[in-house]
């Protein structure tokens, strides 16, 4: 399981040109998850991502987490993120969850964070959907968290 992290300022997803989701201070997540993946690796990720500490304290530093600075997650799932890009010039998808797999470990994943985080703290994105992501990447903050 991937999940790349950006903080934001404010993010949204729409889908038919209407915003189905969006945020304000917190951490746009897209999702990724592999065939291999379980709950197992739905809670290391999601333990991770809360804790990350890549908001800023009092001096400017890196030092508090999503859970600390009280912001907010909004989900997309992004079964590219399971690309194999080794080789060649088109990304191979052998290793990124069948449709079934995937829509239930994100659907568990968004449950435990709304546990975790709190209701009307976590919103998403739908599955399978052409979806359109804006974003204020705030800094610019960008991490790629795997489990």
């Amino acid at each position: 399981m991937k999940g790349l992290i950006q903080r934001v300022t404010r993010a949204s997803v729409s889908v038919d040109g209407e915003t189905i989701a969006s945020i304000d201070l917190g951490l746009l997540l897209l999702l990724g998850v592999e065939r291999k993946d379980t709950p197992h690796e739905v809670d290391a990720l999601l333990h991770k991502i809360t804790r990350y500490r890549v908001f800023p304290d009092d001096q400017g530093r890196m030092n508090r987490s999503l859970e600390d600075c009280g912001g907010s997650l909004l989900v997309v799932p992004q079964f590219t993120l399971a690309a194999d890009t080794g080789s060649g010039t088109r990304p191979g998808f052998s290793d990124a969850a069948a449709p079934d797999l995937a829509r239930a470990l994100v659907a568990e994943f968004v449950l435990k964070a709304e546990g975790e985080l709190g209701q009307g703290r976590v919103v998403q994105g739908e599955f399978g959907a052409d979806m359109k992501v804006a974003l204020v990447n705030d800094g610019p903050v960008t991490f790629l968290l795997s489990v």
